[in-house]
This record gives C-alpha cells, sequence and structure tokens, in this order.
C-alpha cells in the first residue's frame, strides 16, 4: 500500500476515503477527479475488510486511479476504448503492488 501512497503523493494526488454511493450489483470500488486531483475510495467497501484485505484493496484502487492521472496528465497515452483503458489500469495497479511486496 505503502507504494502506492508515496507515487499519490508524489504526484500531488490526494487520497481519501468517501460515501460512493449504491451502485446495486455493480461495485465502484474508486474514482479520480481529476479537478481537484484527489482519489476517493468507496468507504462503503472498505468498512466490509479485513485489516489486511483493506491494504491491498486501498493499494490496488489508488494504483488503478493514478493510471488515470497519469493519462490525465499526458504521462502516458490515453487508449480509445473504455474497456482497454481499465483493463490497462487494472494492470498497472497489480504491478505496482507486486513491485512494492
Amino acid at each position: 500500500m505503502i507504494g502506492a501512497l508515496a507515487q499519490a503523493r508524489r504526484y500531488g494526488v490526494a487520497v481519501c476515503f468517501a460515501d460512493l454511493g449504491e451502485w446495486g450489483a455493480v461495485e465502484l470500488r474508486s474514482e479520480y477527479d481529476p479537478a481537484v486531483p484527489e482519489i476517493r475510495i468507496n468507504n462503503r467497501i472498505a468498512a466490509r475488510l479485513s485489516s489486511r484485505a483493506l491494504g491491498e484493496f486501498v493499494a490496488l484502487a489508488v494504483a488503478h486511479e493514478l493510471y488515470h492521472h497519469r493519462e490525465r496528465i499526458g504521462e502516458i497515452p490515453t487508449q480509445r476504448d473504455r474497456a482497454e483503458r481499465e483493463a490497462a489500469a487494472s494492470d498497472f495497479a497489480r504491478g505496482l503492488l507486486e513491485n512494492t511486496e
């Protein structure tokens, strides 16, 4: 988790917990707000997790949203297809987590 949070800090991206609402069968884990910039982690999901699971959840969520921040600032190219963008963000998050364990 520290690696993802440290990267967020270096990029000047705030990280906080927030109620992201009810999404029914779909689970919104986190969101990136480029206007702040800020990553919001869904506290409805976080509240259900054990300490260990929470650490991994936060690390993956922050790293995933950092990928979108990097797209926004032009550090990496933005893919046109939303599914491809989300898959790339998830791959980036997993890679960051594996490299900081």
